[in-house]
């Protein structure tokens, strides 16, 4: 289960026409619009997909979050986030997994507009452990390799090209290895944490100093695979800023947005907005990690740039809308447009493409028209009818999906927490029925 891993396809296809957001704002200005300005009346087809997944017992409840330009962001959401539990809204809290990546990669490039760190420094500079590294001849049946031809530098981190393995999909030998070490920056539950926590380093300079002890599964900027690369970013971070990257965060980022309902881990104060977190077994959902008894109710062993974070879709939105706004939310600037610009664009090393994940990992859609940026995909040529080139976002291992599209200044984040996250095509569904709500003002 811990392996099963949801990756965006479907982020590439925000379907919704410019009729459509003007309609949103002719309503939301209308003085007498009354329900005309709620989200139902709005987005009627996808707050009726998502009151239907609960009605036919798909899944508990589901928040999504949908931005267009500034107006006000709608928030469709249907059920609640137990069974029995709280209904969802806004401010309930989410395990986005994954969703973490594009959260640490825009971190990374705070660091390179400040100028601490530069794409193309090689790693070791920040981490001495990984100046020599070694790639495996075969990870499956031996730990055995070669010295490595290139060093990896922070634009591998970033795009997942470092040539460094990952626990969800690593096998045999490799995998073995990566349990002994502890290397593991995924929480699933309080019972699997007890294991865990044996072998787990305790401070992510231990984690990234053990992580340089293992052979590469392929030549540093060879070919895109999945990796911790955005785990190591982290201590990248913390060496380059001078504090650790919880505070870099917290200071640069969460405080200055206003994303005052993302956590590493939750308060036991605000354990009544937390949803619980399922597992199917075939047809049936069984809670695997409930919210009263939750492992994100503990601090991590330590922060996990690549899965770590529960947050909001409110939360969510904020940062995406930061990102559509070119590093500037409410005022507040963060990042400079042209920084935000480079993290949203493809940095693949030249010769490396990125084709997209396909269903063994929970994507739905390869496709030559991808890239990757500071740690999400990135669509390199407009789609017609579809997204616009530069949209940006990836997903998380339990459903969640976000995503910006900085030319039409749209975004949208969906949160649900079931494994595996391919259990339903609510990324397909969602835009599908985006697409459905825009076609109805252009008529």
């Amino acid at each position: 289960m811990t392996r099963t891993h949801w990756i965006t396809g479907g982020i590439a296809a925000l379907a919704a026409t410019a009729a459509f957001g003007q309609a949103q704002r002719a309503a939301v200005q209308a003085p007498d619009s009354g329900v005309a300005t709620t989200t139902a009346a709005l987005l009627p087809n996808t707050q009726g997909l998502f009151a239907g997944y609960v009605r036919d017992d798909k899944m508990p409840g589901i928040v999504g979050a949908f931005g267009f330009g500034d107006r006000p962001t709608l928030f469709p959401a249907a059920g609640r986030i137990a069974e029995g539990g709280p209904v969802a809204t806004p401010d309930s809290l989410w395990r986005v997994y994954s969703m973490t990546k594009p959260i640490t990669g825009m971190a990374a490039m705070m660091l390179v507009e400040d100028g601490r760190l530069k794409l193309d420094d090689p790693v070791s500079k920040y981490i001495p452990a990984f100046k020599t590294m070694t790639v495996a001849t075969n990870p499956e049946t031996s730990l055995e390799g070669r010295p490595a031809r290139n060093a990896i530098t922070i634009r591998m981190l970033l795009t997942h090209t470092a040539g460094l393995g990952y626990s969800i999909n690593a096998k045999g030998a490799l995998l073995k290895a990566y349990e002994q070490l502890g290397v593991l920056p995924f929480t699933v539950n309080a019972q699997t944490e007890m294991q865990m926590r044996r072998a787990r380093p305790t401070s992510l300079a231990a984690f990234a100093d053990r992580v340089a002890t293992l052979p590469l599964i392929a030549e540093p900027g060879a070919k895109w695979s999945y990796s911790m690369g955005l785990d190591v970013m982290g201590r990248v971070i913390e060496v380059a800023s001078g504090m650790s990257f919880e505070r870099f965060l917290q200071t640069r980022m969460f405080a200055p947005l206003k994303m005052n309902s993302t956590y590493w881990s939750v308060p036991r104060s605000e354990v009544g907005r937390l949803a619980t977190n399922y597992a199917f077994v075939g047809a049936n959902r069984t809670p695997l990690d409930p919210a009263a008894t939750s492992a994100f109710l503990t601090p991590p062993s330590f922060a996990y740039g690549g899965a770590g974070l529960v947050m909001s879709a409110r939360d969510y939105d904020r940062f995406l809308h930061m990102l559509q706004e070119g590093g500037t939310l409410d005022g507040v600037r963060v990042m400079k447009p042209e920084t935000v610009a480079l993290g949203m664009s493809n940095l693949l090393p030249a010769g490396v493409s990125f084709g997209g994940i396909g269903n063994g990992n929970g994507g739905t859609t390869r496709s030559a028209g991808m890239g990757f940026g500071a740690g999400g995909s990135v669509v390199l040529a407009d789609m017609p009818g579809g997204a616009s080139k530069g949209t940006y976002g990836w997903g998380g291992a339990a459903g969640t999906i976000g995503w910006v599209d900085p030319v039409r200044h749209r975004r949208g984040t969906v949160m649900v927490n079931y494994f595996p996250g391919e259990r339903w095509p609510v990324r397909q569904e969602t835009i599908a029925a985006l697409a459905k709500d825009a076609a109805r003002f252009a008529r």
